[in-house]
């Protein structure tokens, strides 16, 4: 079974999507519908940059995911490869769902511009922080997280692989918190170059915010299982999306879980579609006998026709 999943921030850089678009006019039509929902040119601002404009969560949010959906409908016309599993790492559960016809493009861009913009206003600029903390387990790193906390907000944000979990919160607890790893003798533990602690309960205003934008646009039951960031479970009822979304705003990404609760229900296959091939690596860590490619650009895409594992 093959599963496709999509990447979330961190992944964006100027030239993003440009191959594709310049090549596929399935790709082209993408970049155009989400230049119409936003009312503003995105393609200019993923082909051109600059870099400075793109790190602004709120533009970040929209053009990966367009980025990823021109990709996917360059896949789908290319191959005619179809998933029976679709997941993505925070913001890439709305690619997701979009490949699942859960969303629609259009609702989906827009909804992710303001879930950037709700998200960056959540927390003012400099009280939040974000840290990876590699080879720790994860019962270790909670007590590490209930030690620094002293009232702040500490917690864990993103499972990602076994040895790398990410944490979020105030800038002081998650500086306490690399302080008491490095003690205990965790040497790699450090901050991330992010613009607010995301997927934490410092993220609640938004979430709130989010879920108002969330009531007001339709939901369709998803044409195959999306794995969900919250749960790490399979779900088909388009009922559920919104609210496992709002959730998704303050609560962990478990992706650790997600791959394997994937592999467990027969994926042995992975594609990672969109920019960068950070979920690759994760995979690859979490599953090691899966088969994994990506599809971003022209060579990725070749690399996946002519490979034999597809």
């Amino acid at each position: 079974m093959l599963a496709f999943i999509f990447p979330g921030q961190g992944s964006q850089f100027a030239g993003m999507g440009k191959e594709l678009a310049d090549s596929f006019p399935v790709a082209r039509q993408v970049f155009s519908e989400a230049n119409d929902a936003l009312g503003f040119d995105l393609a200019k601002l993923c082909f051109e940059g600059p870099d400075e404009a793109l790190k602004l969560t709120a533009n970040t949010q929209p053009a990966i995911l367009t980025v990823s959906i021109a990709a996917l409908r360059v896949l789908q016309t290319e191959t005619g490869l179809q998933p029976s599993f679709a997941a993505g790492h925070s913001l890439g559960e709305y690619s997701a769902l979009v490949c699942a016809g859960a969303l629609t493009f259009a609702d989906a861009v827009r909804t992710v511009r303001q879930r950037g913009t709700f998200m960056q206003e959540a927390v003012p600029v400099g009280t939040g922080a974000m840290a990876a903390m590699l080879g720790i387990e994860r019962g270790d790193l909670e007590t590490i997280c209930a030690e620094a906390a002293q009232g702040e907000v500490v917690a864990p944000a993103n499972f990602n692989s076994p040895g790398q979990i990410v944490i979020a919160g105030h800038a002081a607890a998650v500086g306490r918190a690399i302080e008491i790893a490095k003690g205990r003798g965790y040497r790699k533990a450090m901050l991330l170059p992010v613009s607010a602690p995301f997927h934490c309960a410092l993220m609640q205003p938004a979430a709130e915010r989010l879920k108002v934008v969330l009531d007001a646009i339709s939901v369709n039951d998803p044409q195959l299982p999306v794995i969900s960031n919250v749960e790490a479970q399979p779900n088909r009822v388009g009922q559920r999306v919104r609210e496992l979304l709002v959730a998704q705003v303050c609560a962990p990404v478990r992706w650790d879980e997600s791959v394997l609760q994937m592999t467990a229900l027969g994926a042995t296959r992975f594609v990672e579609i969109g920019p960068g091939k950070v979920l690759s690596g994760l995979v690859k860590r979490i599953a090691k006998e899966t088969a994994v490619g990506n599809c971003e650009d022209l060579a990725s895409l070749n690399a996946l026709r002519a490979s034999t594992w597809i």
